[in-house]
């Protein structure tokens, strides 16, 4: 078994080794049909390194150019379909060089000098993060700015506001989804934070311990915009925190997405009623004819389930592994791929529902708020002000409210008469502060709904997403 990856050869491995794989075990242990999501990452950080190799003397100047061309040789086969590495080539780092060697002959052998495949991959898959990260960014704002613009056009509708999933008190719809708003502005800072430890380059720790080849660290992390370098080679290798917590903010932001998806489930039941869903957005029955149902939401809820499974999985693989590299490493890949694109997935989708996907009946909401006993704080409310202590207040509230459901009355529908057999400080001007538009009115404690402070918001959210002038 002469000459392995550097022999061109079909093995992988030094002379030390006298038979191959098992084919089973080959299979077993080759990352190429999933890491070859890294190949440009790879490259970049090739080119990189190559170039500080010259610059620092190990290589000389026009070797640097021949494996930076043959490099780039490979990146136009790629872009052209033309590079498609097999699984003998075990993983995308062995693919890429066999190729070199292939293109450029025994200078091809060079490029490896100075570096490891641990490291290796650890700077292949934070370029790759970074990358992602910067892309989820923008979906974040354009989700954002279309709950923004559903708020904009909602300013005076009003919707119930639950606590418990029991009717609580009417809220201001734009203040409602304003909230989604702000949890989202959460998870952008969230990610910026982690591409910030991302973003430190691990390239030149080589195996675990560094090199004795005089190299320049700080070379190729400027060349690749990272803003530093692992102090440690050892923790360089082995870190996998910046994975753990990418999927933890990412996570966070398909809880919020799903329990917007849960509401707009409920919402869009026939018992609520609150929005419609379009055809663009919902799909049938194959057996019930009258069905349209919110595939949509339905499908993002359930997806969290794998980007949580993958979290899980990511922090019970590193839980026990001792200092540096372990091939359980080779698990991360998947489930990050798949966490950052689940969540790309389902912010596309919940984009274009929010977009055009549903319409909210401000009548079947005014309706609703009109129908219930949710502005029975504001009876309290308008007690203390009479100078009745709160408790007293909210007992009073409540023996009302018990006589109202016996008698099949809303609070509304007591005349003053029975009003003032409650209280004789009750006069005719509770009816105007019972009115669920003036209930929400009233409410103008900073962050709270009240219409003034909701256009506060709106204002603050305008400017901030680029729709000042809608």
């Amino acid at each position: 078994m002469a000459g392995g990856v550097t022999g061109g050869g079909s093995a992988t491995w030094s002379d030390r080794f006298e038979q191959g794989l098992h084919p089973a075990i080959e299979r077993f242990n080759a990352s190429i049909g999933f890491d070859i999501t890294l190949l440009q990452e790879d490259l970049d950080g090739s080119v990189a390194h190559a170039r500080m190799l010259a610059d620092c003397g190990v290589i000389d100047q026009a070797e640097a150019d021949q494996l930076c061309s043959g490099l780039e040789q490979i990146r136009a086969e790629a872009a052209a379909g033309s590079f498609n590495p097999g699984i003998d080539d075990e993983d995308v780092h062995f693919a890429v060089e066999r190729r070199l060697i292939a293109l450029r002959g025994p200078v091809g052998k060079k490029l490896h000098t100075g570096r490891s495949r641990n490291d290796q991959v650890g700077t292949d898959l934070r370029l790759w993060l970074r990358r992602r990260i910067d892309e989820l960014d923008p979906l974040v704002r354009l989700f954002q700015t279309a709950l923004l613009r559903q708020a904009l056009d909602h300013r005076n509708t009003l919707i119930p506001g639950y606590t418990h999933l029991q009717r609580a008190q009417p809220v201001c719809l734009a203040h409602h989804l304003l909230a989604y708003v702000e949890m989202l502005e959460r998870d952008r800072q969230r990610f910026e934070d982690v591409r910030k430890r991302v973003n430190c380059s691990p390239l030149g720790a080589a195996a675990l311990a560094g090199t004795p080849v005089p190299i320049n660290r700080h070379s190729t992390a400027a060349a690749l915009d990272f803003e530093g370098i692992y102090a440690n080679s050892l923790d360089a290798v082995s870190d996998r925190d910046f994975a753990v917590e990418f999927s933890a903010a990412a996570s966070l932001l398909m809880v919020h997405l799903s329990r917007l998806a849960e509401e707009v489930i409920f919402w869009a039941s026939e018992e609520c009623g609150f929005v419609r869903l379009s055809d663009r957005c919902a799909t049938g029955s194959s057996l019930m004819p009258q069905k349209k149902n919110p595939d949509v939401p339905e499908l993002v809820r359930g997806k969290c389930g794998r980007v949580f499974g993958h979290l899980q999985g990511l922090l019970t693989m590193i839980k026990g592994l001792p200092l540096a590299y372990n091939k359980d490493f080779q698990e991360d890949k998947e489930a990050l791929f798949d966490v950052v694109n689940t969540s790309f997935q389902c912010l596309e989708a919940m984009t274009i529902l929010i977009e055009e996907g549903l319409s909210f009946r401000p009548d079947r909401l005014e309706a609703a708020v009109g129908s219930d006993f949710s502005n029975a704080t504001d009876v309290a409310d308008y007690l203390v002000a009479r100078q009745v202590p709160f408790r007293e207040a909210y007992q009073i509230v409540g023996s009302v409210v018990k006589q109202c459901l016996s008698d099949g009355l809303l609070l509304r529908d007591l005349s003053l008469e029975r009003w003032r057999q409650f209280h004789p400080s009750i006069d005719a001007d509770l009816f105007d502060a019972l009115a669920p538009r003036q209930v929400v009115a009233a409410r103008l404690s900073e962050g709270g709904t009240g219409f003034a402070r909701v256009e506060e918001q709106l204002a603050l959210w305008s400017d901030r997403l680029g729709l000042a002038n809608h």
